[in-house]
């Protein structure tokens, strides 16, 4: 293993983010409808957590034991961190502030002793930072040392804490513990797609439903909002609680039994955006575990009659998920001494056209429909004449030359096959338009002044843009290191890249290639020969090796869909396989035809 904090956080039980969701057991009946009950505004669901209260500190405890003991209680968020306040003084655990930061910290933090008498002791807690929670669970990967000084005393003979920083520390492994990532989705208004937006909860499981519902309702994190859509916005309201789908109360979301939700407030919204809200609580529920059926109603009848009498399940609103299986419709293509092929059961099968007929190719994209096809081609020009084009054409069509640089990055779609992305010279980012209507294509820079801004963000060169399939995240490699962006289309239809957030980070190593996974997880390839492939939740949180049996380093590039993930190494294009998914044995898996150094495989975008 490397010293990199993802290879670290690897350690402590991350594991690859997968979005299949399975196990969605369907119930038939007839759900009992009320005629009426009062509104509950959907943000005031009671969420304390029920419990027996806290186990107490140990008596007698020495007190950089108790330290020790301290952190692995502030894990507890339940009743404003009452574990935690246990092992402070009455008057400190009073006004100690919780909820003023959460930082996760990587191992256990070192406890220093400055000082200790009789019956005073002081201490500095030091750790390297991995992560901060913020109060919505959003999680934002970060790195740095956290210094923080404790004042002990004795109290009637128990050694208890009397001073300390606002805030909670807490270190990884307590937090997998205490905590688990559950995924929200709002909708893209573009692609009318819905876009993950994940979470860390601690709640027991019995209250999960609630709390998924209530924090949909409170809407999506503030780096995505003014890119996204919330069908659960007011006046959307709650229609009393939320129950099994046969009205039954309690226990809702263990085990089998379905859910049931009345809303008030629905009136004004049309099929298509009730089929819309049908599909953020659904996909955010089955996400989390909680069976089907899924029983929705507005005012107490059906929500769309067509589910009156089985509720809805995953397969009823699957098409708005970005990584529901189906979605790659033209299978895989590669890209083989500057031709673009497509491999097929039968074989490699060059196709008509300037992109079959091209032995000049770099790198290729392909539109999810595969109806367009952007290349980079060696322009055979001499220098200091540009090195590289741009082209653009449909699939099977004669292309034409859109841009040129020294530099051009791989090109990657909108779902819509709308425009494609690049990096021109590492610091120009273009969409390439195409009207479907004309067959014209025109480029526009897209701004990058939010990009750069401030400390910690990405730096030139950039040396790959790849778009997720929801269209309102990009994935970024900047000088090696892998940031998630978010894609703003401004009031006048130009396009920014903001809100960089730097994930894997600590990588002993510098990253060469990513490629969307689901609309919550990359795939990275990266240099040297450990580790040389692995995934990364878009919040940073989750970092996982792949295996890399089989591989022959260094990997090239990496191209990933929910169902098939493949990477070019140093002699041949692999495919990930799965040996015995009872225990996730895999490995890589040569691609028959596709040898050689310069083969690397192409997925549509």
């Amino acid at each position: 293993m490397t010293s990199a904090r993802g290879d670290r956080r690897d350690r402590h039980g991350a594991a690859l983010v997968a979005a299949v969701l399975a196990g969605l057991m369907v119930l038939t009946g007839c759900a009992s409808l009320p005629e009426s009950s009062a509104p509950q505004a959907l943000g005031t669901i009671n969420r304390a957590p029920t419990s027996e209260g806290p186990t107490p500190p140990i008596s007698g405890r020495d007190p950089d034991l108790l330290l020790g003991d301290f952190l692995t209680a502030s894990a507890d968020p339940t009743d404003r961190h009452a574990a935690a306040r246990q092992y402070m003084a009455p008057e400190t655990a009073g006004s100690w502030n919780d909820e003023a930061s959460t930082t996760i910290v990587d191992d256990r933090p070192d406890t220093l002793r400055e000082s200790r008498s009789g019956d005073k002791a002081s201490y500095v807690l030091r750790a390297r930072k991995v992560g901060e929670l913020a109060r919505d669970g959003g999680y934002r990967a970060t790195e740095g040392t956290l210094e923080n000084k404790i004042e002990m005393s004795k109290i009637d003979g128990e050694w208890r804490i009397t001073e300390l920083p606002p805030g909670v520390v807490m270190d990884n492994d307590a937090f997998v513990k205490s905590y688990h990532r559950y995924v929200l989705h709002y909708i893209d208004p573009g692609s009318s797609l819905l876009v993950p937006d994940p979470r860390w909860i601690s709640v027991p499981r019995a209250q999960l439903t609630e709390r998924l519902i209530a924090m949909l309702a409170e809407g999506p994190q503030s780096t995505i909002a003014p890119v996204v859509r919330n069908q659960l916005a007011q006046p959307v309201t709650l229609r009393g609680p939320i129950t099994k789908a046969n009205n039954e109360p309690g226990d809702v979301g263990v085990g089998i039994g379905g859910v049931r939700i009345d809303f008030a407030g629905i009136g004004g919204l049309g099929q298509r955006d009730r089929e819309l809200l049908a599909a953020q609580v659904v996909l955010t529920l089955a996400g989390a575990d909680i069976l089907g059926p899924y029983v929705l109603l507005a005012d107490g009848k059906p929500l769309d009659e067509k589910y009156a009498a089985n509720g809805w399940s995953v397969a009823d609103v699957d098409q708005y998920s970005a990584s529901a299986p189906g979605q790659n419709r033209i299978g895989l293509h590669a890209l083989r001494n500057g031709t673009l092929v497509q491999v097929t059961p039968d074989g490699i099968i060059t196709p008509s056209g300037s992109f079959g007929e091209a032995t000049n190719l770099q790198s290729v994209g392909i539109s999810a429909d595969g109806q367009f096809v952007a290349a980079v081609a060696d322009s055979g020009k001499p220098l200091p004449e540009p090195a590289r084009t741009l082209l653009i054409g449909n699939y099977g069509a004669k292309a034409f030359a859109v841009a040129e640089g020294a530099s051009i990055a791989r090109p990657s779609w909108t779902s819509d096959g709308g425009a494609a992305w690049t990096v021109i010279d590492g610091d120009r980012v273009i969409r390439a338009v195409t009207d479907r209507a004309t067959g014209n294509v025109s480029t526009e820079d897209v701004d990058l002044t939010a990009l750069f801004e401030g400390t910690g963000t990405p730096r030139p060169p950039i040396s790959e843009v790849v778009i997720s399939r929801t269209g309102v995240r990009a994935g970024l490699i900047a000088d090696g290191k892998v940031y998630v962006a978010v894609v703003e289309r401004r009031p006048d239809g130009k396009y920014a890249l903001t809100n960089p957030l730097p994930v894997a980070l600590g990588l002993s190593s510098r990253a060469v290639s990513l490629s969307w996974v689901t609309g919550d997880t990359i795939m990275v390839a990266r240099e040297g020969n450990v580790d040389p492939v692995f995934t990364v939740s878009i919040d940073g949180s989750q970092f996982s090796a792949v295996t890399s049996q089989n591989l022959t380093p260094p990997v090239r590039v990496v191209t990933a869909a929910p169902a098939t993930q493949y990477v070019a190494d140093s002699r041949a294009v692999l495919q990930l396989q799965t040996a015995d998914p009872t225990r996730n044995d895999r490995f890589w898996r040569e691609v028959p035809g596709l040898t050689g150094e310069q083969v690397v495989p192409v997925l549509p975008s």
